[in-house]
């Protein structure tokens, strides 16, 4: 089972609230009904189909004619159709007299609002498993001017939802995981929030020990090419005239790099300083390690070797 289904299926736990379950059905009729001189609901979710009939039923006494029948294309899925005649009083009463965009009635509570965008996610949602490699909520409509609505009433919560024209059809989505946990909270997908927010959790973790473990080893790699580089101009010293031509503490830096070849400058610097009588920080041993490349790029100049 596909975890949009999983969603779905925990918030069509019936839950009794009037004024809920009429902005809930507003959503499914504006959204998934085909409205000609009856009203056809479809659904490939019986679920779903169950839970619209118990709507109908207790809300408006309407008991919908239920027909399954195989899906289009040689789908393997069922499609279930709700049927019921047209009624303008119906109609009205969802606040949709004009038009699908709903009557402000509908939505214009905080509470109510939550059961319209569960009823939105019902009939055109899907959202991916947070185990694939990206996160993503999105609804499909067929109206440009109802993705607008829908997508200002996601971002009434601040789930900074963006839409586009895909086919000819209008995609509203959400690509933030924090976000998606906030619209799973909203519509009392509990369980499914608890699950995506581990997965997410679990990934962020296991995402941030990758950084720092790519990170720690770019740090290595770039201790080691330093001091390969340094041991390089040690050695083109010592070819063309030896340590003598350093300073005695410079000198003291390079048999102690050639000494311990893959140490950093700190390591180095404290090395130095508990081995010999002549304590030495990490930026003064750099600097002595600039006098040592100088002093090879001045060979290599003199000389004309790499």
């Amino acid at each position: 089972m596909s975890f949009t289904s999983i969603v779905k299926n925990e918030i069509t736990k019936y839950e009794p609230n009037n004024l809920g379950n009429i902005s809930l059905l507003s959503a499914i009729i504006s959204c998934g009904a085909e409205i000609n001189d009856n009203i056809k609901i479809t659904t490939e979710n019986a679920g779903i189909a169950r839970y619209i009939y118990i709507l109908l039923k207790d809300s408006y006494q309407i008991h919908p004619k239920i027909t399954v029948r195989k899906g289009y294309n040689y789908s393997k899925s069922l499609l279930y159709i709700l049927e019921l005649k047209k009624s303008n009083d119906f109609l009205s009463s969802l606040g949709l007299s004009n038009s699908i965009l709903p009557d402000r009635f509908i939505v214009d509570d905080a509470e109510i609002l939550r059961y319209y965008l569960k009823g939105v996610f019902l009939m055109s949602g899907s959202i991916n498993d947070p185990k694939t490699s990206r996160y993503h909520l999105e609804f499909v409509v067929n109206d440009e001017e109802y993705a607008k609505f829908i997508m200002e009433l996601l971002n009434t919560y601040y789930l900074n939802s963006k839409y586009i024209k895909r086919d000819n059809k209008y995609m509203i989505y959400i690509k933030e995981a924090e976000k998606i946990s906030d619209f799973l909270r909203i519509i009392n997908a509990t369980s499914a929030l608890f699950y995506y927010e581990d997965i997410r959790i679990y990934r962020d973790h296991k995402n941030m020990t990758n950084r720092l473990n790519n990170c720690e080893q770019a740090n290595v790699d770039k201790i080691i090419e330093t001091a390969n580089n340094q041991l390089k101009d040690i050695e083109l010293i010592e070819e063309f005239g030896g340590l003598d031509l350093l300073d005695e503490k410079t000198k003291i830096a390079a048999i102690y790099r050639k000494k311990y070849r893959e140490s950093s400058l700190i390591e180095l610097s404290e090395i130095i300083s508990i081995e010999s009588t002549s304590p030495i920080t990490k930026s003064g041993l750099h600097h002595r390690f600039k006098k040592i490349k100088e002093l090879a790029d001045r060979i290599r100049n003199k000389e004309n070797v790499n």
